[in-house]
């Protein structure tokens, strides 16, 4: 039996009639930049989260680049943030000038352990960014309690934690700004990029509405160099229609995620995934750890069974970090997770006999 990680042809067939309706009314009224869907979903968004503001941009990676900018971070300034994620995280750092610093994670949350985020901090800090990884929120309150006595600017890379909660707060409006990615693998999946940034912060608002626009207000007006930026009408029409069925859907994961450690938990050799007291775990991705993740990996596939290495690399050990001068071993536990780590089909239209044919053949893997 061939079990995909993800189809996003299932997703798309259950509510077909809804998005069809809603891509035909944006080609009917041609507003394909700026149209009322674009509002009306950053409206959506907001009030799903609890926050004043939603700010659609044209990808979770330009949100973090524009929640950062609005935080003031720039040229010789540094961004503390987690070496265990997907590149943009780190990347747009980067791009403003700015110096990521590296902290390791939490051995079972996999999220940045903040216990190491104090000794990372310099005089040059402007921002602490966090990342609520595989769908569970990092721990906020600690970090903020480190940054604001500090003035320290909290950025959340929330990419794939729409819905998560964190002791009854939505993921991304704890800190200054939250970051979304409707990426189409999401949780909330676009039909091509897209983002979003959510934020209570008036002034800032203002400013990253300004930054996506190419700096402008009004019109060919320009105060500042921004970006090309915009979150297209039909994507905004596509994500408010699921919307309407995100909370379904992650109660879906859930049941999916509990057969899976219920089915697990006799088998010493996998840890499941821990989920730390008070969050709402959301599980964009099932992720276990095991000895031996490459054989495993390699058996699956041979089997056509989907699954993938969140994240193989650490982004420490990058190439294209090499000048800032880590060394294997200086994040021991993040080197750990990338040789142990992978990811299992969680999707809500998966099948109860798909999954049971996931679970059988990992349990008899290991039986061997």
């Amino acid at each position: 039996m061939q079990v995909p990680l993800l189809d996003l042809t299932r997703q798309y067939n259950s509510i077909k009639s809804e998005i069809d309706d809603a891509v035909m009314t944006v080609l009917a009224h041609c507003k394909f930049i700026g149209g009322p869907e674009v509002k009306k979903f950053e409206d959506e968004v907001a009030a799903y989260c609890g926050v004043k503001y939603g700010i659609g941009v044209n990808s979770g990676t330009d949100a973090l680049l524009i929640a950062l900018r609005a935080c003031g971070v720039g040229h010789g300034d540094e961004v503390v943030t987690t070496t265990f994620s997907f590149f943009a995280t780190a990347g747009v750092i980067s791009r403003l000038g700015a110096r990521p610093v590296f902290v390791d994670i939490d051995p079972e949350s996999y999220n940045i352990d903040i216990h190491h985020i104090e000794k990372a901090i310099t005089p040059r800090t402007k921002a602490v960014m966090p990342v609520h990884l595989f769908g569970q929120c990092a721990d906020m309150d600690a970090i903020i309690s480190i940054c604001r006595p500090r003035g320290i600017k909290v950025v959340e890379d929330a990419a794939q934690a729409l819905s998560a909660d964190y002791k009854g707060r939505k993921a991304g409006t704890i800190g200054d700004f939250g970051c979304f990615s409707f990426f189409p693998s999401k949780n909330l999946g676009a039909a091509g990029d897209a983002g979003m940034i959510v934020s209570d912060r008036a002034a800032e608002e203002d400013f990253a509405r300004i930054l996506r626009v190419h700096g402008s207000k009004p019109k060919y007006y320009h105060s500042h160099i921004g970006y090309n930026s915009r979150l297209d009408t039909i994507q905004a029409a596509v994500l408010s229609v699921k919307l309407k069925h995100l909370s379904r859907w992650s109660a879906k994961r859930h049941e999916l995620a509990h057969a899976y450690d219920v089915a697990f938990a006799d088998v010493e050799q996998i840890r499941t995934p821990y989920v730390m007291p008070g969050n709402y775990h959301i599980y964009h991705q099932y992720t276990i750890a095991v000895p031996d993740r490459d054989r495993l990996r390699d058996h699956l596939l041979d089997l056509k069974i989907g699954c993938e290495t969140y994240y193989p690399v650490p982004l420490h050990a990058q190439e294209c970090y090499k000048d800032l001068g880590y060394k294997l071993g200086d994040l021991p536990v993040a080197e750990k997770a990338a040789r142990e780590v992978i990811s299992l089909p969680v999707f809500p239209e998966l099948t109860g006999d798909e999954q049971q044919h996931v679970i059988d053949t990992i349990r008899a893997f290991y039986r061997k």
